[in-house]
């Protein structure tokens, strides 16, 4: 016999939230990407020119207020200095030496890049002053790259190396960095794992995710190598298309040994499976786990060492986590920012509501720190 009865919405079931989230910051201005914090405790954050207009790109995080890093000054250009200036900054990353690394896309609007704009900039935390600047060739920094996010290894070479994501909607793949001498090359270049998965559609707060230009048809939104971490003994880097739902790595000894070909490099990669969503930022430990955000069900993962994942946040405000950061504190920092909901996705209406955020969830653990 079924016992029907008369129930209210308040008595069905729902999606519950997972995870004890702290709420750091809150943002009423341009929406923030990536997120870094120094060794003893300094938050940075930063906000790309897109469609908000900033009058900042990089900030630092100070009794609650924003302060431009290092100086306003730097952070305005003309086309003329774009080599000596902030443009429009993707990430900033604080390395195993406690600096300050500004990734700078010089893709203000998404434009294509020329000379000078994509580049690397170099803080040092101690004088909040920039002591190196490493501005990337035309063959490395293609006019239509992006780079998108870089983590370090400063054990290898003169000054260590960097690793950086180029997540462009045409040309995909790695950069590589020499510190010391400023030299980089491109890795894996339109290798199908830096590549938006063919056929992908993201289902993001329930709905596909398009683009959608106001007057033209939808299409897919092509976005290639975006998160990025580097495994705990700093033997393979691990990287996943914006686009897609699988994570991969690749040998760091083959990436930074120039003299090897295309396909000895790509011999090397390792398709590490699906990661159960869409992601954006990634994040690594020194306990062998890898964390990824996942758009699709506005939630934090967790890959232990034996590969199985877990949930460390679900949660409804979780609208497109991006930037991850794992802090000396045992806490992952990361910023959300509703990307989704922006007006290239939405026949030209910007559906964002502000304000943006900034999390953080205690995971105690220890970042990894080559040096």
């Amino acid at each position: 016999m079924v016992n029907n009865r008369a129930t209210s919405a308040a008595e069905l079931a729902q999606d519950e939230p997972l995870g004890d989230l702290e709420l750091v910051m809150t943002f009423d201005g341009p929406m923030p990407t990536g997120v870094s914090v120094s060794h003893t405790g300094r938050i940075f954050v930063n906000f790309p020119r897109w469609d908000d207009p900033a009058a900042f790109t990089v900030a630092e995080l100070r009794a609650g207020q924003l302060v431009p890093y290092p100086n306003e000054e730097f952070q305005r250009a003309g086309a003329a200095e774009q080599a000596s200036a902030l443009i429009s900054v993707q990430s900033v990353v604080v390395d195993p030496l406690d600096r300050l690394w500004i990734l700078d896309t010089g893709a203000p609007q998404h434009r294509t890049t020329t000379y000078g704009g994509p580049k690397l900039v170099g803080v040092d935390l101690k004088e909040n002053r920039v002591f190196k600047t490493i501005l990337f060739p035309p063959d490395v920094a293609l006019p239509t790259t992006y780079l998108n996010d870089i983590r370090f290894d400063v054990r290898r070479g003169a000054e260590g190396l960097a690793f950086i994501t180029d997540s462009s909607h045409q040309f995909n793949g790695l950069i590589v960095v020499d510190l010391a001498s400023g030299k980089s090359w491109r890795r894996l270049h339109e290798h199908p794992s830096t590549k938006a998965e063919k056929g992908f559609l993201p289902i993001v707060e329930g709905r596909p995710l398009m683009l959608r230009p106001a007057g033209g048809p939808p299409a897919p939104y092509g976005s290639g190598a975006d998160g990025i971490a580097i495994g705990a003994d700093g033997s393979r880097l691990f990287y996943s298309p914006l686009m897609s739902r699988r994570l991969y790595s690749v040998s760091v000894d083959a990436l930074v040994n120039r003299p090897l070909d295309h396909e000895a490099v790509a011999a090397t990669v390792v398709d590490e499976g699906d990661k159960g969503g869409g992601g954006d930022g990634m994040e690594s430990d020194a306990e062998g786990c890898i964390y990824t955000s996942n758009y699709e069900h506005n939630a934090i993962l967790r890959r232990r060492p034996n590969r199985l994942y877990e949930t460390l946040a679900h949660d409804p405000r979780l609208l497109w986590p991006d930037t991850l950061s794992l802090a000396r504190d045992g806490y992952l920092y990361f910023t959300v920012n509703q990307l989704h909901r922006g007006q290239r996705f939405h026949e030209g209406q910007d559906l964002r509501q502000k304000p943006y955020s900034l999390f953080r969830i205690r995971v105690d653990a220890p970042p990894v720190i080559l040096r």
